[in-house]
């Protein structure tokens, strides 16, 4: 029961965005351009600008701006933008609770507690790197195992460095791009480490981070035992089996001081949980419609607190929509039409959206991402109403650390039948 004093004091805002991150920043932008102007974006951390503060790499708003940015670059042209708008950002502010009737509670040690009773709120919380207690790996609790994310913050913003003889367990994007960083500042990567036959990274990453600095990648191999007493001295790592159960026989001893942990991101969703926003077991996020609406109404998702992306133009596509549905909702401009179901088929895994609103009156474009479930080659996506073809694209190379984007336009959305909608992947020839 909240003290009568705090419910006396609670703020009206149109929209509210919980992160400033890349996702958080680009929904506020649409929002405001959209006509919101009570609008307010709560982040925890002291800056704006989320894991790209950290991201000294380029490669960022390719995309977006026709150009090749760094993290920093990327989200300063955000945060200018938000700041020329006026946007009402509070940094330092942590959301500890969200309800169904979007009654959200925060904390700041400037204001205390507050609460802000919004007409729409989106979600920007972001992604998590899964630590070790999460993967069971055996061996002591020694000093020098890091996520390849805070070894990231270690060496970028902070100026320390994790160690000197590095192992990564784990091929996702940060993991490979820590592998060349740690390179560049001195240190010997001896190997990166992937339990499954294929890298969870981009492909220009393996290239670019690893076989350019001849760090060697062994796919279907895992760390199996660490060593190390104050601080790690070694670790085992084993080839594994098709069912990823260790072969005996293939045990290899890496000499180390240093092990970085890049094995998946988590997206941030607890507090979508306690708004009661029905969840996918596949992309860990809510579960939307096109307009990045969750299951609550009011209530939209978008970043990688909804699934995690590959690149953040993506992102912020994303977001730029979310933003603008929120704002109008928050008018009350409602939409109405023939609620269709997105589903995964054979290759596929995380369709997002899960839902597509035909529209009575003109449709917008629908993009639609997942990841396939393995590697493909020479294969062929379809999008299916029924046993009707919508739509197919032909894709030389389908891996799980690339997400393939599909457009459905206004035509392919006035065809539909209004039956669930498959994407699935075919392979060449069958």
């Amino acid at each position: 029961m909240l003290d009568q004093n705090l419910t006396n004091q609670v703020q009206p805002v149109d929209v509210l965005i919980i992160g400033a991150g890349p996702a958080g920043l680009a929904a506020a932008i649409a929002a405001h351009e959209a006509g919101t102007k009570n609008l307010i974006v709560l982040e925890r951390e002291p800056e704006m600008g989320g894991i790209l503060r950290q991201c000294i790499h380029n490669g960022f708003g390719l995309h977006r701006f026709k150009e090749e940015l760094t993290g920093p670059e990327y989200a300063q042209r955000d945060i200018s933008r938000v700041e020329e708008l006026g946007v009402d950002v509070r940094c330092n502010t942590t959301v500890l609770s969200i309800d169904e009737n979007r009654l959200v509670t925060a904390i700041s040690k400037e204001n205390g507690v507050q609460l802000f009773k919004a007409g729409a709120i989106i979600l920007a919380m972001g992604c998590r790197e899964r630590p070790r207690g999460a993967l069971a790996t055996p061996g002591t609790r020694c000093a020098g195992i890091y996520s390849a994310g805070t070894a990231q913050k270690f060496v970028n913003l902070e100026g320390y460095m994790p160690g000197k003889r590095v192992v990564i367990l784990g091929s996702g994007d940060i993991g490979l791009i820590m592998a060349r960083r740690m390179v560049l500042q001195g240190a010997q990567v001896l190997a990166c480490v992937e339990l499954m036959p294929y890298s969870g990274g981009l492909n220009r990453n393996i290239v670019q981070c690893l076989e350019d600095y001849q760090i060697p990648l062994l796919l279907s191999h895992t760390v199996i035992d660490i060593k190390g007493r104050e601080r790690l001295t070694s670790v085992t790592v084993s080839q594994v089996d098709e069912n990823r159960m260790p072969i005996k026989g293939t045990e290899k001893e890496f000499e180390c001081d240093t092990l970085l942990l890049s094995v998946g991101l988590i997206p941030e969703n607890e507090l979508s949980e306690q708004a009661n926003v029905q969840m996918s077991n596949l992309t860990q996020g809510a579960i939307v419609d096109d307009s990045f609406q969750t299951s609550q109404e009011g209530i939209f998702a978008c970043g990688n607190v909804l699934h995690v992306h590959d690149l953040v133009d993506f992102v912020s596509a994303e977001s730029f929509k979310a933003g603008k549905a929120a704002a109008a909702f928050a008018k009350g401009e409602m939409r109405d039409g023939t609620m269709i179901k997105l589903v995964d088929g054979f290759g596929v895994r995380g369709v997002v959206p899960q839902k597509l609103l035909k529209l009575q009156g003109e449709a917008e474009p629908v993009q639609v991402m997942f990841r396939p479930q393995a590697v493909f080659e020479n294969a062929t996506v379809y999008v299916m109403d029924g046993e009707r073809e919508v739509l197919k694209k032909r894709k030389r190379i389908l891996t799980p650390g690339e997400m393939v984007e599909l457009t459905l336009t206004p035509q392919h959305i006035g065809r539909l039948s209004g039956a669930d909608l498959t994407v699935r992947v075919e392979r060449q020839g069958e």
